[in-house]
């Protein structure tokens, strides 16, 4: 049974998500807060919430400032952010603070619940206009704007623990929750970051995360 907090101010969007969870996962549970300052007060709370769905414009939000603060005050719950905002490197930035999905408001019911099936399966979900490569753009301006993309050649290069280390990023984990789960130091887990976006050649975690969005990490931990 899953345990979801669902965090936005407009009632009527919460009615829809809550009936698009029971329809999905009937055997859930679902909890409802109208601004930030409820938001963190519930999930410290009740740390046993398996994710919390959350808009960036409800009041106290702050723009991205409030992720910033959730994840901090509560590190270990998955945290999926549900907007209206339409600009990509907005979107994108969510995941570098630490949420493990994005979802646009104007997706249809099926999308809503596939991206949270995808998210409690331990994926991180973008829209899908996020993560392809935008041709158009790139003919028009001439330049190489197609997204990043993870080859196997390059993830064969990675150590067994960068592999690890690469996977909880994926699934949106800060450092600190990375070493937790791994027994390792902080300290260890900032090497291994650095070290896997030198190999996979790219500059931040943003990056690294997009271009791992379709990465079946399993086959190649059996190696």
């Amino acid at each position: 049974m899953y345990k979801v907090l669902i965090a936005d101010d407009h009632p009527l969007f919460r009615d829809a998500i809550v009936n698009i969870i029971a329809g999905r996962f009937s055997d859930s549970q679902t909890f409802e807060t109208p601004d930030m300052d409820s938001t963190i007060e519930f999930a410290k709370s009740n740390d046993d919430i398996d994710l919390i769905l959350l808009d960036l414009n409800m009041p106290g939000m702050a723009g991205l400032n409030g992720l910033l603060e959730l994840r901090n005050e509560c590190p270990t719950t998955p945290v999926v952010v549900v907007s209206a905002e339409e600009e990509k490197q907005t979107i994108l930035q969510t995941i570098a603070y630490g949420a493990v999905g994005f979802i646009a408001k104007s997706s249809s019911k099926d999308t809503i619940g596939d991206a949270i099936e995808s998210v409690f399966g331990g994926n991180v979900y973008l829209p899908s206009d996020i993560i392809r490569s935008d041709d158009s753009s790139s003919s028009q301006s001439g330049s190489q704007s197609k997204e990043f993309k993870v080859c196997s050649e390059t993830l064969s290069s990675l150590t067994r623990r960068q592999l690890m280390v690469l996977r909880c990023m994926t699934k949106g984990e800060a450092n600190k929750q990375i070493a937790y789960n791994l027994n390792i130091s902080e300290t260890t887990v900032k090497s291994h970051v650095s070290s896997i976006l030198k190999k996979l050649g790219v500059y931040n975690r943003v990056q690294a995360v997009v271009g791992c969005s379709d990465i079946d990490f399993n086959q190649y931990l059996k190696r």
